[in-house]
C-alpha cells in the first residue's frame, strides 16, 4: 500500500484544512443552534473542488482517487463534522448517478450539486423499513412516460434542505424484495412532495427529517439503472461511504484529542502538569493507539477500493468501529477537561452528540457484524 501523495494532492488537502479551520470551524455551534449549513458554504466547497473530488471532469470533479477523496472529507469533518456530510452524500449519490443515469438532466443535475449549487439527499429508509431497507414500501407505478411515487421516507439526512434526491421505490412485488426497488433522482420541489424536520439529539445542521410523496409524478428517464436494480446499486455504493463515514468520526476523534493533549499540559493539579499524571495520559495513549488503527483501517478500505480489490467486510468493520470509537476517545477527552469539559463551553457534547447518530443511521453495528460474518464466511468456506 502507498499512500503517498502528489505535490497537487498535498496542495488540495492544504486548502481543505485551511478551509475547515478559518471557515468552518468558527461556525460549528451556530450551524446546529440554526438547524442548517449555508449554502454560501456549500457553493465554495465546490469552487474549492472539495465536493466528490474522484469524480470525472466532465461531471465537475477532478478525477482523482477514493483515497484522496476520503482524506479531503477528514479535513472537512475536522471543521465541523456535520458539513463533511454534504462531501459524503455528493460522493455516494454522484457515484450512483454516474453509473446508472439515463439522461443528460441528469448529468447536470448532478454537476449542479458537484459545483455546490444544488444539495442532494439518499432516500432510503421508511418507517418500517430501516436495517431492512430491502422491504421498502413506498410504491412507484407506471403512468406513461412517468412515474407516480407515493409513500414515505423518513429519517433523511439533509430531508429539509436538499434540492434533489436520489429515491428508492418498489416497483415490483413486495414478493420481489431486493429485486423489486428501483431507484429514481427527484426534484424536491416537485407537486406532491412536503417535509418535516426531526427534533435530534445531535447533527442538528444536517437536517434529518421525512419526506412525503403524493402521486409525484416523475419522468420515467429519471430512474437510475435498470428496473428492479436499485437496491444493488445502492449496495455497492455504500462500501465507498462507510469509509468516509469511518474517516468522518475520526477526524472529530484527532481533532479532540490535539486539544486534550495540550490542555493536560496546562492544567495544574497539586503543583503540576496534570500530563504528569498517568491516569491523565495512559487511557490518552490508549486512544491515540486506537485512533491510529482505525483510521488506518479506513485509509486501507480506500485503497482496496481504488485497487479494484475486494473491500466490503473492511468497509463494514469502518461503519461500526469508527463511530463507537470516536464517542468513547470524545467522552475519554471531555473527562480530561473536568467540569469545563462537561459545559457546553466547550464542543466535546456536540461533537459525541453529532457522532453518535452514526452508531445507528447508514447501517447499525449489528448489521456491519453480519456482513463482515457473511463475507469471512465466504472466505473460509470448506
Amino acid at each position: 500500500m502507498d499512500f503517498a501523495l502528489s505535490e497537487e494532492q498535498q496542495a488540495l488537502l492544504a486548502a481543505a484544512e485551511r478551509f475547515a479551520v478559518q471557515k468552518l470551524q468558527p461556525g460549528y455551534r451556530d450551524r446546529e443552534q440554526r438547524g442548517s449549513i449555508e449554502r454560501d458554504i456549500a457553493r465554495q466547497m465546490g469552487e474549492l473542488g472539495f465536493l466528490a473530488p474522484e469524480l470525472a471532469p466532465e461531471y465537475g470533479g477532478a478525477g482523482l482517487d477514493r483515497l484522496t477523496s476520503g482524506l479531503i472529507t477528514e479535513q472537512i469533518a475536522r471543521g465541523d463534522f456535520n458539513v463533511s456530510y454534504l462531501n459524503l452524500l455528493t460522493s455516494l449519490c454522484g457515484q450512483i448517478i454516474v453509473d446508472h443515469a439515463r439522461c443528460e438532466q441528469a448529468r447536470d443535475w448532478l454537476r449542479d450539486v458537484v459545483a455546490g449549487h444544488k444539495l442532494i439527499a439518499l432516500a432510503l429508509t421508511e418507517p418500517s423499513a430501516g436495517s431492512d431497507a430491502a422491504h421498502i414500501r413506498l410504491r412507484a407505478v407506471r403512468e406513461g412516460d412517468h412515474y407516480v411515487l407515493s409513500g414515505e421516507k423518513t429519517s433523511i439526512s439533509m430531508a429539509t434542505q436538499a434540492d434533489i434526491a436520489v429515491v428508492f421505490a418498489r416497483t415490483g412485488s413486495e414478493e420481489a424484495g431486493a429485486r423489486g426497488i428501483s431507484a429514481f433522482l427527484v426534484a424536491l420541489d416537485a407537486p406532491g412532495i412536503t417535509r418535516t424536520a426531526f427534533d435530534d439529539v445531535g447533527s442538528r445542521a444536517v437536517g434529518r427529517g421525512s419526506i412525503f410523496f403524493d402521486g409525484v409524478r416523475v419522468p420515467a428517464e429519471m430512474m437510475l439503472g435498470d428496473e428492479g436494480q436499485g437496491f444493488v446499486q445502492v449496495m455497492q455504493g455504500f462500501d465507498f461511504s462507510r469509509a468516509l463515514i469511518g474517516l468522518q468520526c475520526m477526524a472529530v476523534a484527532r481533532v479532540s484529542l490535539d486539544e486534550t493533549w495540550r490542555y493536560v499540559q496546562e492544567r495544574q493539579a497539586f503543583g503540576r502538569p496534570i500530563a504528569e499524571f498517568q491516569g491523565v495520559t495512559f487511557p490518552l495513549a490508549e486512544a491515540e493507539t486506537q485512533y491510529e488503527a482505525c483510521r488506518w483501517l479506513c485509509l486501507r478500505t480506500l485503497w482496496l477500493k481504488d485497487q479494484g480489490l475486494p473491500h466490503t467486510a473492511e468497509a463494514a468493520m469502518c461503519k461500526w468501529w469508527a463511530p463507537k470509537l470516536a464517542c468513547e476517545i470524545i467522552q475519554q477527552c471531555l473527562i480530561a477537561h473536568g467540569h469545563g469539559g462537561y459545559s457546553n463551553d466547550l464542543p466535546f457534547g456536540q461533537r459525541y452528540r453529532d457522532v453518535l447518530g452514526l452508531q445507528i443511521g447508514d447501517g447499525t453495528a449489528n448489521i456491519m457484524k453480519m456482513i463482515i460474518a457473511r463475507q469471512m464466511l465466504a472466505r473460509h468456506r470448506t
